[in-house]
């Protein structure tokens, strides 16, 4: 029996977006922090704030705009994402101050929480139901593609530029995703039409919420919040152990192995199931940060980014995977952004927190703490699936 199409110019085409926006964010995500702390002498607990306040950002626009896709389309709401994203990147060349940093970071986050939003959305839209978890792990290349170059380039710049060149070149890439945005069709309004009487109901948590995507969610929040400790305190930390040069390959290294084993571990989700995939990727996140808070030298700061690559780098697009499961079509923009909410809360709010408890337990005790975190992830995983039984596919 021949294979629904996956590779269509829309599926190109829209992962082409996501990943041009993913690296603009990425550049400045592991290089805000540190730019703060030198530029207005901030404090390492600020720094975190100014990396991760992005994310917040991003958060507010995805509580609002999954409701908002089922109203008016999510190749509007992308362009809306797309023209925010870019007036605020060529605000940043007027940043003067720390308040002023904050405020463009936050606005900028909201641009891309939209877009992305929509970019997610349309990709689940368009894939087969039969292979999603195979689709959404190819669209989730884009942004590993990001994570690798984006952190590399970024820490290049940085180190051996003016930092104003990193804004010039997230505004050339912000641009170019309004040029791509129109070699991508309309998507089919159906899922629109189908819920025309339910805009005309009152507003509820079920218009912002799918509570089907809310367990596995919940377990990515703190997932997240742990992998955002890599994001923003990797520079600080490579500083700490003389391992800079070794760092800068870091997310490559992370980048290499998740594309290698990305395409395996989405088959696998929709061939064995979420329990298959999702346990030993955090099984080796939890190996890989403890093997980051024991590091020395730069050979071993490399292979912690392979273990947490084949960790993390999987578990998020399985993990979004499972959040759509069994999802109907007109939800899933829903579903997309409540999965988002939640990622981008661990991801956003981490940081600032974290910051807090480097002065008194420093980066080795941060990630040996953070190692914890997600090994009671694995643990309230392995308890949510064995509760719910075969239903943990749709769930959770």
């Amino acid at each position: 029996m021949e294979r629904t199409k996956l590779w269509t110019k829309d599926f190109i085409n829209i992962s082409i977006i996501n990943f041009i926006l993913m690296l603009a964010m990425y550049l400045l995500l592991v290089t805000m922090a540190p730019f703060a702390v030198d530029e207005f002498g901030a404090s390492t607990s600020m720094g975190g704030l100014v990396s991760g306040i992005f994310i917040i950002g991003t958060l507010i626009a995805r509580i609002v705009t999954g409701g908002l896709i089922n109203k008016i389309g999510s190749k509007k709401i992308l362009f809306i994402g797309l023209i925010v994203s870019t007036l605020s990147t060529a605000l940043y060349f007027g940043a003067v101050n720390m308040p002023l940093l904050l405020a463009i970071r936050l606005i900028h986050g909201i641009g891309l929480g939209i877009a992305s939003t929509a970019t997610g959305t349309m990709i689940a839209q368009i894939i087969p139901p039969s292979r999603r978890g195979e689709g959404i792990g190819y669209f989730s290349m884009s942004t590993v593609l990001a994570t690798a170059i984006g952190p590399f380039l970024g820490i290049f710049i940085s180190q051996h530029y003016p930092f104003n060149r990193l804004f010039i070149l997230c505004l050339v890439l912000s641009i170019a995703t309004i040029v791509m945005f129109f070699f991508v069709k309309e998507i089919e309004r159906k899922t629109v039409e189908q819920k025309a009487e339910v805009v005309k109901k009152r507003m509820g948590l079920s218009d912002f919420f799918e509570k089907r995507a809310i367990p596995i969610s919940i377990i990515t929040l703190f997932v997240a919040l742990s992998y955002s400790g890599v994001l923003s305190f990797m520079s600080f930390y490579a500083n700490e152990l003389g391992v800079v040069q070794a760092a800068s390959f870091f997310f490559l290294v992370y980048a290499i192995v998740v594309l290698l084993s990305r395409p395996f571990s989405g088959r696998l989700l929709d061939e064995k199931g979420a329990r298959f995939v999702v346990i030993p990727s955090l099984a080796f996140f939890t190996i890989g940060m403890i093997l980051l808070s024991q590091v020395h030298g730069g050979l071993m700061l490399l292979l912690s980014g392979a273990v947490i690559g084949l960790g993390y780098g999987n578990f998020q697009s399985i993990a979004q995977a499972v959040a759509l499961k069994g999802i109907e079509v007109e939800r899933i923009g829903i579903a997309t952004s409540t999965f988002y909410i939640f990622l981008d809360f661990g991801l956003g709010f981490g940081p600032y927190f974290l910051g807090f408890l480097i002065p008194s337990i420093g980066y080795h005790g941060m990630y040996e703490l953070l190692a914890i975190v997600i090994l009671l992830s694995l643990v309230s995983f392995i308890f949510m699936s064995r509760r719910k039984g075969k239903s943990v596919e749709k769930a959770v």
